[in-house]
């Protein structure tokens, strides 16, 4: 499937960062801060999860890995706006590009 004909909702954003949302808010505001790259730390369990995915999945995560940051982090404000998830406002803070940058560009090397 190419990933540029695919429409991305907030839900394949919300689901996309499953994970990463249930880290308590506490933990990703210091690797957010730290810009810590979790890709690399998760790699072994990222690679093993990969072989879950349909090629449906695969495209969506490749077309949320190729937005554009600000893009992205518009889509999670919206989400914390709707869910009042504190993970969700901690990502959509300017503060979080790098750290997103980062960790988008590694998960693209690990899965793709």
């Amino acid at each position: 499937m190419n990933s540029k004909n695919i429409e991305i909702t907030e839900n394949d954003v919300l689901e996309a960062l499953d994970q990463l949302i249930k880290v308590p808010a506490i933990i990703l505001k210091s690797v957010v801060s730290t810009n810590t790259n979790v890709v690399k730390t998760f790699q072994s369990q990222i690679e093993d999860y990969k072989s879950q995915l349909s090629s449906d999945n695969l495209a969506k995560i490749r077309k949320i890995i190729e937005m554009p940051v600000p893009e992205l982090q518009q889509i999670l404000n919206k989400a914390y706006q709707d869910t009042g998830k504190e993970q969700l406002k901690i990502l959509a803070d300017p503060k979080a590009t790098p750290f997103i940058s980062k960790n988008l560009q590694e998960l693209k090397k690990t899965l793709f």
